[in-house]
C-alpha cells in the first residue's frame, strides 16, 4: 500500500497526463487544418500513447488500493504558427513531464516506497524516448526551414506512425 501523499502526487500526475493528450489532440487539429494530414496522424497517435500512461498511473493507483481523482483539465494550446512551432511546443512540454516524473521518482525514493519507484522506472526510460523523438523531428523541421517539399515528405513520413503498441492490447 502506498501513502496518501504518494496517491495525490501520481494523481496529479495522472491528470496531466491527461493533459498531455489534450493539447496533442489541439495540436493535431491545428496541424490538420493547416493541411498537414500526416503530423495530424502522428499527433493523434500520441494521444493516443498519453491515454496509455494514463491507464498505467489508474492501474497501478488502483493495484494499490487506492482511489483514482479526475480532476479538471486545463484548456490546451490552441494556435500555433508552424509544425516547428508544433513540435518545439510539444518538446517543451515532455521536458515538464520529464521533470515531473523525476519529481515522483524523488518522492517515492523518500518515502522508501519501492514499488513506486519500479513502476515509474517504465516512465524515466518512456521519457527519454519521448525527448528523443521529439526533438528529432525538431531538427529535421529545422533542416527543411522553408522547404515546401521537405514538409511534404516529412508530412508523409509521419502519417505511417502506427497505433501505440500497448494501445493495440500488447
Amino acid at each position: 500500500m502506498i501513502s496518501e501523499n504518494m496517491a495525490a502526487a501520481l494523481n496529479k500526475h495522472q491528470n496531466l497526463e491527461i493533459f498531455s493528450s489534450y493539447l496533442y489532440l489541439s495540436m493535431a487539429f491545428r496541424a490538420d487544418h493547416m493541411g498537414l494530414k500526416g503530423i495530424a496522424h502522428w499527433l493523434h497517435m500520441q494521444v493516443r500513447e498519453e491515454l496509455v500512461h494514463v491507464e498505467k498511473f489508474s492501474s497501478y493507483l488502483l493495484d494499490q488500493g487506492q482511489e483514482v481523482v479526475l480532476d479538471a483539465i486545463e484548456k490546451p494550446q490552441a494556435e500555433f504558427k508552424s509544425a516547428l512551432d508544433i513540435y518545439e511546443s510539444a518538446l517543451e512540454h515532455e521536458k515538464l513531464i520529464t521533470a515531473k516524473v523525476n519529481d515522483l521518482v524523488t518522492l517515492a525514493s523518500e518515502e522508501r516506497d519501492h514499488a513506486t519507484v519500479g513502476m515509474l522506472q517504465w516512465f524515466v526510460t518512456e521519457q527519454v524516448e519521448e525527448e528523443a523523438t521529439f526533438g528529432d523531428i525538431v531538427q529535421k523541421l529545422k533542416l527543411i526551414g522553408s522547404d515546401g517539399s521537405g514538409l511534404f515528405m516529412l508530412d508523409k513520413e509521419l502519417s505511417a506512425r502506427p497505433l501505440p503498441a500497448l494501445a493495440q492490447g500488447a
